[in-house]
């Protein structure tokens, strides 16, 4: 719950100096049976409602752990709004994903790419303009679609968040991104953050390698996050490769440079 997550701030993580934490979407998204951590990938609206709580809850957290010295990044979600079978959402919404009607945005057809299923991997546009797993793919190079996305990752903005991780950002054309960051506005001076800073960008680019899809086609965007340094050190200490490898560890292993990069394991 954001009410927890603002307790934690104040509580464990402020007194060390300058954190970050990621939330998980804080959009309404699809209510699902048996409640799956994923139905919150299958977007409903762009409302602040989920099962973490409200607008208003989510609006204190971001100023309580602002105010605590914790920034907050936010998972945003605009690849794609729900897939068949969401059709009520977390804020009372309901959309109709089979006739690609999302009226709480609103969405309807005229804002998604034609129906196709992503088979192959190697062939970027199918990667970039066909649906992910059944999810109603947005086509970001519509100006309407750009004006509704960068309207919800500014209003974030407003409420004091200091960047986002894009979800799905490899099934995304870079030019259209491009367009979207460029509409974000400065982070807000009212919550600490110095005069003209940018809002903190990473997408998430899956590339191992042998795909049609690269990581350096986002890089001039911002940051992404190398899967390869998670999947190369689990293979050092799984015996897979020698510990005196990582003599070199970083982009002689192929990995983005540090300041595009976010890493994890």
């Amino acid at each position: 719950k954001w009410d927890d997550i603002a307790a934690e701030c104040e509580n464990f993580l402020g007194p060390q100096g300058y954190a970050g934490l990621q939330v998980s979407p804080v959009n309404e998204n699809a209510v699902k049976s048996g409640r799956p951590w994923w139905e919150r990938y299958q977007p409903i609206s762009y409302k602040l409602t989920t099962r973490s709580g409200n607008e208003e809850q989510f609006a204190s957290m971001v100023r309580r752990c602002n105010n605590a010295g914790v920034r907050t990044y936010v998972d945003v979600i605009f690849n794609h709004m729900a897939a068949d079978g969401g059709t009520y959402g977390t804020a009372g919404s309901t959309a109709s994903p089979s006739s690609k009607s999302y009226p709480a945005v609103p969405y309807s057809s005229l804002d998604f790419n034609p129906t196709c299923a992503i088979t192959n991997y190697n062939d970027a546009n199918q990667v970039r303009n066909c649906e992910l797993v059944g999810l109603r793919d947005l086509n970001q190079g519509n100006s309407y679609v750009q004006e509704k996305v960068s309207d919800f990752l500014n209003h974030l903005i407003d409420l004091g968040v200091a960047g986002f991780r894009v979800d799905a950002a490899k099934h995304m054309w870079p030019a259209d991104l491009g367009v979207i960051y460029g509409r974000l506005k400065n982070l807000n001076t009212d919550h600490g953050f110095a005069s003209g800073s940018r809002p903190y960008i990473v997408q998430e680019v899956i590339d191992m390698g042998g795909e049609a899809i690269s990581k350096t086609e986002y890089t001039g965007l911002g940051a992404i996050t190398e899967f390869r340094h998670s999947d190369s050190i689990g293979k050092v200490f799984r015996g897979k490769d020698k510990l005196t490898y990582m003599s070199n560890w970083g982009t002689g292993w192929g990995f983005a440079a540090s300041d595009r990069s976010l890493v994890f394991v």
